[in-house]
C-alpha cells in the first residue's frame, strides 16, 4: 500500500495483546468499543501532523480489523472508501456458525445469544449499517470458517438495499487465512488498491 502512494497507519489500540493483560482486557465484553476511538484518535493526530489529509482517508482491514473497519464506517463518514475483509457482522450468528462457536458463547458476552439478544446485537456492525455511506467492498473467502461468508453477505447485502456503493469479493478456496496462498495475498492487495484508487482525487 505504500508503494501505491498510500501512508499506511497501522494501530495498536486497546484490547491488543502489546501492553500487558490490563491493557488487553479492556474490551471484554466491551467489544467493539473504546478501541474505536484509539484509533479514530491517531487519525486525527495524523492530520494534524500534516501526514494525512481528511479528504483523502481510505480504511481497511481484516478479521478484527474487518469488523473494525465495519464499526468505523457505522459510526462515521470520514473515509473515501472501505475495504472490509472477513468481518463479524453480526455476533448473534457468528456465535453460532463460526467453528469457534463454543469459545464465543461463553466468553465474548455474558449469557448465549437467546438469552442477551441485546448485548450481543449492541457490539453487531450490523446494527449502525444504516448510518453507513462510504462506498465499501466487502472481502471474504470461501472457505472461512471462522468468519463465515454468511457474515460478509449480511453487510453486503444491507448496502445494496440501502443503495450504498458496494462490490463483494469472494475468493475461491481461501480460508481465514487469506493470505496464506500468495496468489490469494495478492488478490486481496489489488481489490483492495482497485478499490481505493477508483475513489482517490490524487
Amino acid at each position: 500500500y505504500a508503494a501505491a502512494g498510500y501512508i499506511v497507519y497501522y494501530p495498536n489500540p486497546r484490547g491488543s495483546t502489546g501492553y500487558g493483560e490490563e491493557f488487553g482486557n479492556l474490551l471484554f465484553n466491551n467489544y467493539p468499543g473504546d478501541d474505536y476511538q484509539d484509533v479514530m484518535d491517531g487519525v486525527d493526530v495524523l492530520i494534524s501532523k500534516g501526514i494525512a489529509h481528511e479528504d483523502q482517508l481510505f480504511v481497511t482491514g481484516g478479521s478484527a480489523g474487518g469488523i473494525m473497519t465495519a464499526w468505523i464506517i457505522g459510526k462515521n463518514n470520514r473515509f473515501e472508501a472501505a475495504v472490509v475483509a472477513k468481518p463479524v457482522m453480526n455476533w448473534i450468528s457468528k456465535t453460532l456458525v463460526a467453528d469457534n462457536y463454543y469459545g464465543y458463547a461463553n466468553s465474548r458476552y455474558p449469557g448465549q445469544p437467546w438469552e442477551n439478544f441485546e448485548g450481543y446485537w449492541k457490539f453487531s456492525p450490523l446494527s449502525l449499517v444504516g448510518n453507513v455511506e462510504t462506498p465499501t467492498m466487502v472481502m471474504v473467502g470461501m472457505n472461512d470458517l471462522r468468519t463465515p461468508p454468511s457474515e460478509a453477505k449480511q453487510l453486503y447485502h444491507a448496502l445494496k438495499l440501502r443503495k450504498i456503493e458496494t462490490v463483494l469479493v469472494e475468493i475461491p478456496e481461501a480460508s481465514h487465512g487469506i493470505a496464506s496462498r500468495p496468489s490469494n495475498l495478492i488478490t486481496k492487495v489489488m481489490h483492495t488498491l482497485a478499490w481505493f484508487d477508483k475513489f482517490r482525487t490524487n
